[in-house]
């Protein structure tokens, strides 16, 4: 079952400068480009639709474009990332063309392309509002790091369903028994009415509580569902995961 093929896809990367642990990672300088680049050549290869940059700055626009990209100039003081791809949208696509919008984080140099595809899986099931990714941990101390953040969805570790519906997401080990945990990678596929939605709506108590945007959805009732992959992702927050983005890029 796939998504019908009037449901056409864009990719938006949200990025700012000023990010608390390293700060102006946008442009650090991995493998010969910007950090914003790599990402972006990540988005493109991974082929669902346009790739479009969400910044507020100057610098990380013209670095987009100078490799070849788009971007869309955002608001400065915009509350969040999932605020600034809504905004990049509308500027960018105000007639809706585009039905399905996948927000990829702009700290994911090396991402893997089909990890942006597996994303779409869910949205196939016409009552799935959200999907993102989840991998099993296999990491005793993820179990319990409160870094990690944890969704709760009845996958099995091995075989049954790809994707299953999201319950909760927590950063406390979750859930109590025998079974896998599900480490949440923040990788999105909105239904644009969707999107609309969640930002619309007023931040909800649990997820100023857990600080977590996705709790806001399933407050107000909307539906996440998960998709099973192999792999999380190096999200690049501190000088030494940079390096470590260096030397996997590096190899490539």
């Amino acid at each position: 079952m796939s998504l019908s093929p009037a449901a056409r896809s864009l990719v938006v990367i949200p990025a700012r400068m000023a990010s608390t642990r390293l700060p102006g990672k946008p442009l650090a300088d991995i493998a010969g480009a910007p950090m914003i680049v790599q990402v972006w050549r990540r988005a493109t290869e991974a082929a669902v639709g346009p790739v479009l940059v969400a910044c507020c700055e100057q610098e990380v626009f013209d670095a987009v474009v100078a490799a070849g990209g788009q971007a869309v100039m955002t608001d400065v003081d915009l509350p969040s990332g999932s605020d600034r791809v809504w905004q990049a949208i509308q500027r960018f696509d105000p007639q809706g063309d585009y039905q399905v919008i996948i927000n990829v984080q702009g700290d994911l140099p090396t991402l893997e392309p089909h990890l942006i595809t597996a994303a779409l899986a869910p949205l196939a099931e016409p009552s799935v509002d959200i999907a993102t990714l989840v991998a099993e941990i296999t990491d005793p101390e993820e179990r319990t790091n409160p870094n990690v953040v944890k969704a709760v969805t009845g996958l099995s570790a091995q075989g049954g369903a790809d994707h299953g519906r999201a319950l909760y997401f927590t950063r406390a080990t979750a859930p109590t028994g025998d079974g896998p945990l599900w480490h949440h990678i923040g990788l999105y596929a909105y239904r644009r009415s969707a999107l609309e939605r969640f930002v619309s709506l007023p931040p909800s108590p649990l997820e100023q509580r857990e600080k977590l945007e996705q709790l806001r959805a399933l407050e107000n009732g909307m539906r996440i569902d998960c998709a099973r992959v192999d792999t999380v992702p190096l999200g690049v927050d501190t000088p030494a995961d940079l390096e470590k983005a260096r030397r996997l890029l590096s190899r490539t």
